[in-house]
């Protein structure tokens, strides 16, 4: 006998298949591969014998399943339904009565048996299984459908409607309810059916509810019943705020029902009583429908009356979400404004406590912070208000309440608004109370004193012709300010109007000692054109020297020449006869001197922005001398400006070490590049005017052809 070979068989490849096949895959192929039309086989029984050993072998199947998951209730009416199937009716009903003792608050349990005995067509004892169900199950609904629509079936009307009220006893929803008026309706009891909507309002009050029943009795042609059911449910939510806000569904169908059978004054008192009584900013629908309706059936009072409730509810809306809008705040003051006016305007007794409630809720709303840009947009509700209350209704009292009030909030020690105080100041004064608008412009520049106080107190003193005390306020807003020019210029201007140009000359003199002013250039010019206008010609030179000694800009050279031109021009003036066209040899003289004194203060400032090498600036004095040449000199002084005359021109320089070049424009002037290089300079010069010589010559050769021609 062969040995047997014990050796281990040792896989030598460890590495896995290049194509791996799962068992998904297989089915999958199973499947796509399968023959169309083929079904599985069924099972034959030939006889008694065999079906015994089928129904054995089921049970066993179906007992095992429930003894495994006692608690699966599919598993016991599959087994139910099947024993059903197989005309086993007692088994069936044992296998139900089992499943309801293991779960007897299953829903499932109960419809699979019920539908059992109904397909078995045993009535009875599915109507003894309907109502041991709702006995034990009264909260579901499904149960009770089923069991009136089965007794509606069986032409029970009588049952059904039983089986209805013990329903209606549990107070189930609206659904249950309307499904017992359907029921009525179908076999026409409208008293029935009305009786029953009746109990549904007491048992749901809901809005819906009671529109419902009137819409009922409106299409049965019971108006009047329709209308008190609208009047019953109205007086069942009251006046309250919150119940009213509930009962607008019933405004806006009892206002509908009113207009369909043409009762539009009814309707419009309906509109009109609930928009009264409900809260604005949650009646967009209800405002929606009686814009609507006046639209279709109003005059045009009554749509700009809804209108105007329109937009009220948009405002209200835009304040809720943000209640410190004081743009909102403002437009919605302003609404209310001008309706009030056209109710006026109309002959109507207007309502200013409308306006006044507006104002009133604005201001409620202060500023979060105690920073002047947060207070700017609030401060003019206060100022709106005050002017409606005085021009509007003509309360001054309450419009000097306003005042106050605002004035209090105001953190004075922070910051202050001077339009307020002066607003509150010729208040008074329209009240012809001085002494008050006094008081309350001496107490805002005692608490807060400020540049726009002074003036606007000033400026009332200079209404009332006191002028003592506007020399005492300006001398008070000097010595809290004196940096201002303007209220120096201001000073001297108050002096002059009073004819004492002394005084406004002392002030100008201790307006330009001061050590630092915010705008010295105006009140210089101001003092140089006083000096002026009082024809003091030398003490206006002195200005000028003394401004030059402190500032030497091109513009003050180019004034002082200007004002030299000017005051030859004045004196030739003062001594030209009037009746003289051509100017006199006196006058002639005067211009001349003028002209003189003019350049001669042109070259000094040339000169002394050249030393400060201030090329620009030395281009506009230029400029303004030759313009003033060519108004009033002669050729003589217009070769002196072109011997200052300049070009511009492009060079290059380092940047940096790196030797990085840029390009920039420079400045070079006539007399710098003569000072610089006489030579060449010369040379540039004589072609300059070989140039211009024959430019002419070909100009005069060109004249002359064309004469010929």
């Amino acid at each position: 006998m062969a040995e047997r070979d014990t050796r281990t068989v040792r896989v030598k490849n460890r590495a896995p298949a290049p194509i791996q096949i799962s068992a998904e895959q297989l089915l999958r192929e199973a499947n796509e591969r399968q023959e169309p039309g083929a079904i599985a086989p069924k099972q034959r029984i030939e006889d008694f014998e065999e079906l015994s050993e089928y129904r054995g072998r089921k049970r066993k199947e179906f007992e095992e399943t429930i003894r495994r998951t006692r608690s699966n209730v599919r598993a016991w009416c599959k087994y139910a339904n099947w024993e059903a199937s197989q005309g086993e009716y007692a088994r069936s009903r044992s296998v139900f009565e089992r499943a309801l003792d293991v779960d007897p608050q299953d829903r499932s349990i109960w419809l699979s048996y019920t539908e059992a005995e109904l397909k078995a067509r045993n009535i009875a004892h599915a109507r003894n299984l309907f109502d041991r169900a709702v006995t034990l199950l009264p909260r579901v609904d499904q149960l009770w459908y089923k069991y009136v629509y089965l007794e509606e079936l069986l032409g029970n009307i009588a049952g059904a409607r039983q089986v209805f009220e013990r329903w209606m006893a549990w107070e189930p929803n609206e659904k249950a309810w309307s499904a017992y008026i359907k029921l009525e309706m179908r076999y026409q009891e409208a008293e029935r059916a009305s009786a029953l909507y009746e109990r549904l309002v007491s048992c749901h009050p809901d809005p819906k509810q009671w529109v419902k029943w009137a819409k009922f009795e409106e299409d049965r042609s019971r108006l009047d019943r329709a209308r008190e059911i609208y009047q019953m449910a109205l007086e069942f939510f009251g006046e309250e705020e919150e119940q009213l806000e509930k009962a607008q569904g019933i405004y806006a169908s009892f206002a509908k029902f009113e207009v369909r059978h043409k009762e539009y004054d009814r309707a419009r008192v309906i509109y009109k009583y609930a928009l009264q009584r409900l809260p604005r900013s949650k009646t967009a629908s209800l405002y929606g429908a009686y814009t609507t309706f006046e639209k279709q059936f109003g005059d045009r009072s009554g749509i700009e009356s809804t209108v105007l409730g329109k937009r009220r509810i948009q405002y209200e809306e835009e304040l809720q979400h943000e209640p410190r809008n004081y743009d909102t705040w403002f437009d919605y003051s302003r609404l209310e404004e001008d309706a009030y006016i056209a109710s006026l305007d109309s002959g109507e007794a207007g309502d200013p406590d409308r306006v006044r409630e507006i104002y009133e809720r604005a201001i409620a709303q202060m500023p979060p912070s105690q920073e002047k840009r947060h207070w700017r947009r609030y401060i003019f509700l206060f100022i709106n208000y005050a002017l409606f209350e005085e021009t509007r209704t003509k309360d001054l009292d309450r419009a000097k309440d306003v005042y106050d009030a605002a004035l209090k909030l105001i953190p004075h020690k922070k910051f202050t608004f001077a339009k307020i105080w002066l607003l509150y100041a010729y208040f008074h004064l329209r009240r012809l109370d001085i002494a008050a608008a006094r008081k309350v412009l001496g107490a805002s520049i005692g608490l807060c004193p400020k540049a726009k106080l002074f003036s606007g107190y000033i400026e009332l003193e200079i209404r009332l012709c006191e002028f003592d005390r506007c020399r005492k306020l300006y001398q008070q807003f000097l010595a809290f300010d004196p940096t201002l020019a303007s209220a120096w210029i201001k000073f001297t201007e108050l002096e002059r109007g009073l004819g004492d140009e002394e005084r406004a000359r002392a002030i100008y003199e201790l307006a330009v000692d001061q050590t630092s002013l915010d705008m010295p250039e105006l009140l210089w010019k101001s003092y140089i054109d006083f000096e002026y206008d009082e024809e003091q010609w030398d003490l206006a030179r002195r200005l000028y020297e003394r401004l030059l000694e402190k500032a030497s800009h091109v513009k003050v050279w180019v004034s002082f020449a200007q004002f030299e031109a000017t005051v030859g021009r004045a004196i030739a003036a003062e001594v030209q006869p009037e009746e003289v066209e051509e100017p006199t040899e006196e006058a002639r003289e005067a211009i001349d001197a003028g002209l003189i004194r003019a350049r001669q203060v042109f070259e000094r400032g040339y000169a002394d922005l050249k030393r400060k090498e201030l090329k620009e600036e030395r281009v506009v004095l230029v400029e303004a001398w030759r313009t003033m040449e060519e108004t009033i000199g002669d050729a003589e002084g217009l070769a002196k400006v072109d011997a200052h005359k300049h070009r511009t021109v492009k060079k290059r320089r380092k940047v940096d070490e790196d030797g990085t070049m840029e390009e920039y424009y420079d400045i070079i002037f006539a007399d710098d590049e003569a000072q610089a290089n006489p030579a060449s300079f010369k040379l540039l010069q004589a072609a300059h005017a070989w140039a211009q010589k024959k430019a002419a010559a070909a100009a005069a050769a060109q004249a002359a052809a064309a004469g010929a021609a």
